[in-house]
């Protein structure tokens, strides 16, 4: 009898340690995206592009999506005509964090990743902000912070402090903001100015220098605003005097 406790004890913990240790294993495998799986999908797209003439295996998207949230990828284009096997452990249809997405789809499509804890985050935010907008006729308006750009008054919204996403590119947290329109978006010039002072570029007055962060990371600038370069400074696109 007393042999039967112990190998029932020995069995019940086993369970218990696979349960706990599956869970990690998947979790590792799920944290950031890596090489070898953007290069994965990198393949498979150009080969599914070469099959289709020219055609790219996205799902379709409104006309207004802004441009890095606009071309997300379509697995189960690439799976139909067997061009990748298992999913990357990281992508949202494998239990990831990210969601595959393609930038210059019209002259060089290139793989990222699109953070979607960051997408939670902007629109649980933005829930807020439209409800206190349907009820009090304007956006919750905090500091002024640029042209069309403004803090938001989280206080308003019944939030203990102001809103804010960890940035995908470092270790700084970036602030959500909203426009005259009150739409929530996330504000990465810290990291752009890093990116600037540490990677170098070659920008003028008028570029996006959003394509800095895309082309030194594997992760698109998500809700975002264009930004261009003033006097050697990452500005608002629309701070650009006219």
């Amino acid at each position: 009898m007393k042999q039967k406790a112990i190998g029932a004890l020995s069995v019940l913990v086993l369970l218990v340690l696979s349960g706990c240790l599956y869970p990690e294993s998947r979790l590792e495998k799920n944290k950031i995206p890596n090489d070898a799986q953007l290069q994965m999908v990198q393949t498979a797209v150009d080969s599914f592009q070469e099959q289709s003439s020219g055609l790219l295996p996205i799902k379709t998207k409104d006309q207004e999506t802004p441009v890095f949230q606009k071309y997300p990828i379509e697995f189960q284009k690439l799976k139909e005509r067997n061009l990748i096997g298992e999913l990357p452990g990281t992508s949202f249809e494998n239990g990831g964090h990210y969601q595959y997405v393609l930038i210059h789809p019209e002259t060089d499509p290139t793989v990222k990743v699109l953070d979607l804890r960051t997408t939670e985050t902007v629109r649980s935010v933005q829930v807020k902000v439209t409800f206190y907008q349907e009820s009090h006729r304007y956006p919750p308006f905090g500091d002024f912070v640029a042209k069309g750009v403004y803090e938001i008054d989280h206080e308003k919204l019944g939030l203990k402090e102001p809103p804010s996403v960890d940035s995908p590119y470092s270790e700084h947290t970036l602030p959500l903001y909203i426009d005259e329109q009150g739409k929530v978006f996330i504000d990465y010039r810290k990291d752009i100015y890093s990116f600037m002072r540490d990677e170098g570029a070659d920008y003028k007055p008028g570029d996006d220098i959003r394509y800095l962060l895309t082309d030194h990371a594997p992760f698109v600038p998500a809700y975002s605003k264009p930004y261009t370069v003033e006097d050697g400074e990452p500005v608002f696109m629309n701070e650009q005097p006219s």
